[in-house]
Order: structure tokens, then sequence, then C-alpha cells
């Protein structure tokens, strides 16, 4: 039986994407290969961290929490094999199946139906040299690209990117501010400013629940 290496299981509000605002249960996976400089759940890092979960008994666990979305997340959870299946029974069982990527690895193998929350990571995360472009001609309807900005330089890149690519015509799109260097208010001046028709995202856990790193 296939098993995966899991951080933190819990409930909350969802807090980014598009599903904001909806109960959701959250499977945070460990391990990741990147280091992003704003990196919020380095608790979550380590590949061998966290415990064993076969993937059936951890569909399981989602489905007994009552909540019609489940979100797959991180660190990065197309590190380990096994996710792909697990993303696969999540669908059996009749949730709304979320998985948030940070895009260097690819997404083939994410089964159809999945909601995928595909991350570009900009110059100021330190990780841009690792965006998987070609994953962009890989989403579907209901996916969505997020970009975090750290400042106005990401926020030109941002603005670059979604020109390069055409993605308001092909995705949905988000602009964040990373908590404590940019100010939300600053990054909606400039999308105003530009007229440019992406959503700006507040992470609403952070409001709901400052300073709580885990279980939010």
């Amino acid at each position: 039986m296939p098993t995966l290496r899991v951080c933190e299981i819990f409930d909350s509000i969802q807090g980014e994407s598009l599903w904001a605002g909806h109960p959701c249960t959250f499977l945070r996976l460990a391990g990741c290969n990147l280091d992003c400089i704003w990196c919020d759940t380095r608790f979550a890092r380590e590949p061998g961290g966290g415990e064993e979960w076969e993937v059936e008994a951890l569909a399981a666990e989602s489905r007994t929490r009552g909540l019609p979305t489940v979100e797959v997340t991180g660190g990065e959870p197309l590190l380990q094999p096994a996710t792909p299946a697990l993303l696969a029974s999540l669908l059996t069982g009749g949730q709304r199946v979320l998985l948030e990527t940070n895009g260097s690895l690819p997404l083939d193998a994410v089964p159809s139906g999945v909601h995928v929350i595909l991350d570009l990571k900009p110059p100021g995360s330190g990780m841009a040299k690792h965006n998987r472009w070609a994953n962009l001609e890989r989403l579907r309807p209901g996916d969505e690209v997020k970009i975090v900005c750290r400042d106005r330089a990401d926020y030109a890149w941002a603005r670059a990117v979604i020109g390069k690519y055409n993605l308001l015509r092909r995705t949905r799109v988000s602009l964040s501010a990373v908590a404590g260097e940019l100010e939300p208010q600053q990054l909606a001046a400039w999308l105003l400013e530009d007229r440019l028709d992406a959503r700006l995202q507040v992470q609403l856990h952070k409001v709901l629940w400052p300073g709580q790193e885990r279980g939010v």
C-alpha cells in the first residue's frame, strides 16, 4: 500500500485562492524542493518529517471530517510519488479537491477534476529559476495561478508574465503580498493604476488567527 509523509491534518477556513472563505480540510504533506525567502511553512520542508500514512487511510480521514472541500498542500505535495493516488482517492469520495503546488514539478500525473492552485515564483522569492513554464499549458478550467509579491519589482515581473503568457484569458490569476514586507493596500493601488484584471488576495487565515503558524 503506498504511503505519504504527512506534516499535519487540520480543519480551517480556506485562507487563499479563489476558494478563500470556504471551510476546508487541509492535508499538509512533508517535504519541499524549494526554499522561498518568505516561506511561512518552514516546519513542513523536511521530507522525512511528519507521520507516515497509507494513502487510503489518509483519504478516509479526510472524508470522516465531513467538509466538502479538501486541499492537499505542503511543503510541495508533488515531491511524493503517492500524491496522485491520494488525489484520485479523494475525488472518488465526492469532495472538492484542491492541490497547491509550487510550480516547479510536472502536473502530468494530477488527475482530471482536481483544482490546481499553481504558484509562480517571482524574483523576490529567490526561486524564480525553478518555475516550470510548461505547467501553464497543463492548466484546465477551474485551475488558477497565484503569485506572491515581495515588492514593486515582483509586481512588475508578475504583470509581465501575465501578459507574456496571456494568463488572464487562459486561467484565473491571484496576486498577494508578502506579509510584513508589502502592504496589501499598495498592491491594490498598483492593480488599480494598471487596470490589471487580476484578483487581489489577502491571506484570510492570518487575519482570523494572527501569529498562529500551524493548524490554520
